[in-house]
């Protein structure tokens, strides 16, 4: 039998899909139990929305990395697309109350696994831009896309895997024989590699190489 606990953020997150209203009441009467309980675990209502929403946010987070960063990136951005379709109620809570200059602790860790995606990018050669720029982009274009793709009675999928494209073309190349390196993309490459394996640096050398690499970046 599940604790009481489970029983909110199963109740919770049951209103929610339904797209019912979430009250203290409401949660507490689906949960079999009295309100004191939901602010004994969660401390308010609030607190209980939040945790619904970081678990169901980290199932599809959860995704093993390849050697092959340009899939994973592509994998990442139709993962994104599928769980705010499957899950629009979870998807809006997460992106449908955003507060200007407080970016959401929910979503973070997603944000830095892509940052670490391009980073891996970075040190095959691939990247145009630094990584944290190259994760803003795309992430912000995955959410627009997503948000769209939910308000449309039936989703374009195709239009994602345009946006997709046009997002990764903007932050990735294709590196050839006949397409010379650039100062801008070896320092990326370089600041990539450095990061990933600083020994026989100092923390203040690491520091000031990084710093000078991202110079030369942009």
């Amino acid at each position: 039998m599940q604790n009481a606990r489970d029983r909110l953020l199963l109740a919770a997150a049951e209103l929610l899909e339904s797209g019912a209203t979430v009250s203290t009441r409401a949660v507490c009467e689906r949960a079999g139990v009295q309100a004191p309980t939901l602010y004994h675990h969660f401390g308010s209502k609030q607190g209980l929305i939040d945790a619904v929403a970081n678990h169901g946010f980290t199932q599809y987070t959860a995704v093993e990395s390849s050697d092959d960063p340009l899939h994973d990136l592509r994998e990442g951005w139709d993962r994104h697309v599928r769980f705010g379709l499957e899950h629009p109620s979870f998807y809006g809570l997460l992106y449908g109350r955003a507060e200007r200059g407080k970016p959401c602790a929910v979503t973070a860790p997603a944000h830095a696994a892509l940052r670490e995606r391009f980073t891996a990018a970075a040190t095959q050669g691939l990247l145009k831009v630094p990584a944290g720029d190259a994760a803003e982009q795309l992430f912000a274009a995955n959410i627009g896309v997503t948000l769209t793709l939910i308000s449309q009675p039936e989703p374009d999928f195709e239009l994602s895997e345009r946006v997709r494209e046009a997002a990764l073309a903007g932050v990735l190349h294709t590196p050839s024989a006949d397409t010379p390196t650039t100062r801008a993309g070896a320092a990326l490459t370089l600041r990539a590699l450095v990061d990933n394996d600083p020994a026989g640096l100092t923390p203040g050398e690491h520091t000031l190489l990084g710093e000078l690499l991202e110079r030369l970046a942009r």
